[in-house]
This record gives structure tokens, C-alpha cells and sequence, in this order.
């Protein structure tokens, strides 16, 4: 695997772009480019194999105090990209471009990930489908890759160029009327740990085949990473942004410096961490920083981008970003949950009487105010008895706070798991494994 765009031709790209817009008082253009590789299984055999190319040059242009944008799929088409833009050129209000400025060193390219090709991933996918099948059970999943690379121009002379791999996997295992779920993803493929996931997963949907109803109530629980994980996609809706705390709305702006979770809890965007999906500039060309959501349980800062930060008068976070049909603003894009020391064994080994969650489905915020979210709890769950894993148990619909989750954690586990953000360019949320103390299935209310 090599990038599929490269350094010279990305540039190129975006220079091109510039070069048309030389009629502007400032431009700016960026071309993403995502290639990847899919391999997909399901009972005995490797179906749907998929190569996805994802690309979009934009370029944004200020004319006389109004700037507008325009995007195109194709990187020959920046001329007309850019005569677009000229022409919708009339949005009231100029935005700065950025300045050209360093970048983190990161290590971006694996070449584990690189060497990860359609043979190698169909061996894995059919040691996994045995597997399952050896403990009676089936298998359906995903192992793929990806280059996922970004180049950015400006008329202040700011040039950037990176590309990073990416390796991701995926696995439903079923048996009888259970199952058990694993994701993560990071830029090596050997980090995922292919086998001793494989085995967790298919074990754990092996003895999840035969799951009974879980009382509605308060229960102590164990959430998996992926569950913990979960909680962390929805604090760009609780006003972890410039854009709410310029508008006054969300814990930064209501809450700032209060103690909201437990000490034991820190929350942050962070793109420079080894772990996830590391990146050192955003679509505007800023270099990231970590960002502190939540530092010790106490609410700390927001991320921006160029408008927003500007409007606050602080520095942009390095956040630009622009998903499909939406408006372009700053996100949350690379969320982790900081770990602590203790292992899942030894966090369940805590609860006398609970159930461990493997993961949540189907969330939706509620109340982004309360923090409020709504979901179903899925796959490998099972009640805990005894401070050791017992029956399995079917989902269950739950209504909570994610800031009061947090707040009754009592431990923190030790290993990390990485899911993506949907819609999110390069996103993903990082979490280990949390012991909640008081955590309600069934509907909402009640006292705990």
C-alpha cells in the first residue's frame, strides 16, 4: 500500500487551487483524501470485498469582505471549484487564513498496516470464521486498511502535507441467541491484536448463547471500552466547542473549573497521543493541540477553529472541519478517555452483584443540557455475581446522564479501545473499561 494521491500530486492539487484564485484578497484550499481497503466475512466465507476512494478538494475565498467555498471530488476540477466560489462570494464577514507554523512529529505511517493486503486480512478473516465455527458459534466482521492523507495551501504561504495508515477490524460473534462484539482501530495493524481479541470475542459470544432478562433497575455495572468509549461521542454536543461558548450554552460556558465527573476521570480531544488516529493539522492547516474536556472531573476547555476561535480572541485548537452535508465548524474529532491501573478482571472482581456491559447501540442525546443520552446496551453482557462474570443477559434500554456516569466511577482500567466517530473526518473516541457505581435499565426516573 502507498498513498494514493502522494505528496507531489496533492500539492499540486491545492497550489493549482490558489493559482485560480489569485483574483481574491485570500484563499485557502485543502484536499483530503481517504483510500481504503476492505475485507468482509460472514459464516464460512470472505464476501464483499470493497476499495473505497474518498476525495474532496475545497477551497474557501475572501473577495471585498465576503467569503463563500466550493468543493469538487475531482482534484483536476479546482479551476471550476474556485470560479464557484468567487461567484457565491457573498457571505458577509472575512475569516482569516492561517499562518504558516510547525507541526508535530508523529508517527503517522506503519508498515505493518502498509504489508496488511487483501491475502493477509482473508487468512485472518478465515482463522476467525473457523474459530467461531470450532466453539459452535458464526462469525461476521471486517478487517481492512486505509491511507488516509491531507494537503493544505494558503495565500499567507502556509504548505502542509501528511499521510498516515490506518487498520481497523470488527467482529459479531453469534451463537444461539447471544452474541459478543469487538472494534478498534489505530494506525498499526499489529496494535489491534488480532488474535487475542479474536479469542476474547468468540469466547465470550460462545457462553453468551442462551441470555435471560435483566431486571429493570439501578445495578453496579462494568462498562467495556467500547461501551465507556460511547459515552465520549456526544461532548461536542455538551458544549465542548467555541461555537457554544461564544453563544453561552454548555458545561464550558455554565460550568467552567466545576467538578462534574469523578477525580479519576480525564477527558480531552487529542490527536498526539499514540493511541487512536494521531493527525498534526486540521483542514485549515492548524497545528492540533490536546484539548482538556475534562481534567481530574473538572470542566476545562473548548476546541475551534480560525472563525470561532477569532471570535472568542484565543488561538485556534486546530478542529477545522467540514462533514458531509453539514456546515463547516469545529468538532471534537479525537476524543480519549485517559486509563487508569486496573485491569477488567480486577474491576469486576469489585462488584458483588452487577452486570458488565459490553457495549451500547442505537445512543441518542436526550438533553444535551443534563448531558442526557438514551440507548441499548448489546452483545457480550452478563450479569456479575460475586465479583465474577455469571449468565449472560439480553440489551437493555437505558436513559442516563453521561456527566452523572461519570461521576460514580470508582475505577478506571488499564488497556484502551478505539471506536470511530461517525461523520467525523479522522475521528474516533479512545476508553478503557469503567466500574460505575448506579447505573439505570429500564425507563427513566426513579430514585437511585
Amino acid at each position: 500500500m502507498r498513498a494514493y494521491e502522494g505528496r507531489d500530486r496533492a500539492m499540486a492539487a491545492v497550489e493549482s487551487a490558489l493559482a485560480h484564485a489569485a483574483g481574491a484578497d485570500a484563499a485557502e484550499a485543502f484536499l483530503s483524501v481517504r483510500a481504503g481497503e476492505y475485507t468482509r466475512f460472514a459464516g464460512r466465507r470472505v464476501h464483499q470485498p470493497q476499495d473505497i476512494v474518498e476525495r474532496q478538494l475545497m477551497v474557501r475565498v475572501n473577495v471585498g469582505g465576503r467569503t463563500a467555498r466550493a468543493a469538487t471530488s475531482d482534484p483536476a476540477g479546482a479551476a471550476r471549484a474556485v470560479r464557484a466560489a468567487l461567484d457565491l462570494a457573498t457571505s458577509a464577514g472575512v475569516i482569516d487564513v492561517a499562518e504558516p507554523q510547525e507541526y508535530p512529529e508523529l508517527r503517522l505511517w506503519h508498515e505493518d498496516t502498509a504489508a496488511w493486503d487483501v491475502s493477509a486480512r482473508s487468512a485472518e478473516a478465515a482463522r476467525t470464521m473457523r474459530a467461531a465455527e470450532d466453539a459452535g458459534a458464526l462469525a461476521y466482521g471486517m478487517y481492512g486498511r486505509a491511507a488516509t492523507e491531507l494537503a493544505v495551501a494558503n495565500t499567507a504561504g502556509l504548505r502542509a502535507y501528511a499521510c498516515a495508515t490506518e487498520a481497523s477490524g470488527a467482529l459479531t460473534v453469534k451463537a444461539g441467541d447471544g452474541s459478543s462484539y469487538w472494534c478498534d482501530l489505530g494506525r498499526s495493524a499489529a496494535a489491534l491484536d488480532l488474535p487475542a481479541a479474536v479469542a476474547r470475542t468468540v469466547a465470550e459470544g460462545a457462553r453468551s448463547r442462551t441470555p435471560a432478562e435483566l431486571p429493570d433497575g439501578v445495578h453496579d455495572v462494568v462498562l467495556g471500552p467500547l461501551a465507556a468509549g460511547e459515552l465520549l461521542h456526544f461532548f461536542g454536543a455538551f458544549g465542548f466547542t467555541a461555537e457554544a461558548l461564544g453563544d453561552g450554552v454548555g458545561l464550558a460556558a455554565t460550568s467552567a473549573g466545576r467538578e462534574l465527573a469523578s477525580s479519576l476521570i480525564t477527558v480531552g480531544d487529542d490527536a498526539l497521543a499514540a493511541e487512536g488516529l494521531p493527525f498534526p493539522f486540521d483542514f485549515e492547516g492548524t497545528a492540533k493541540r490536546r484539548v482538556p474536556f475534562l481534567s481530574a472531573g473538572r470542566v476545562g476547555e473548548v476546541v475551534g477553529d480560525l472563525a470561532t476561535a477569532a471570535r472568542l480572541g484565543v488561538p485556534s485548537t486546530g478542529h477545522a472541519h467540514i462533514a458531509r452535508e453539514e456546515s463547516p465548524r469545529a468538532v471534537p474529532a479525537n476524543l480519549r478517555l485517559e486509563p487508569g491501573g486496573t485491569s477488567v478482571e480486577e474491576l469486576i472482581a469489585g462488584v458483588e452483584d452487577g452486570v458488565y456491559v459490553q457495549r451500547f447501540w442505537y445512543t441518542r442525546v436526550v438533553d444535551p443540557a443534563a448531558t442526557t443520552i438514551t440507548g441499548v446496551s448489546r452483545d457480550g453482557c452478563f450479569r456479575i455475581r460475586n465479583g465474577r462474570l455469571a449468565g449472560p443477559v439480553v440489551g437493555k434500554r437505558f436513559t442516563e446522564s453521561v456527566l452523572g456516569v461519570l461521576s460514580r466511577v470508582d475505577a478506571v482500567g488499564d488497556t484502551p479501545a478505539t471506536q470511530p466517530l461517525m461523520n467525523v473526518w479522522n475521528g474516533c473516541a479512545t476508553a478503557p473499561a469503567l466500574r460505575v457505581r448506579g447505573f439505570r435499565f429500564g425507563p427513566a426516573g426513579g430514585s437511585r
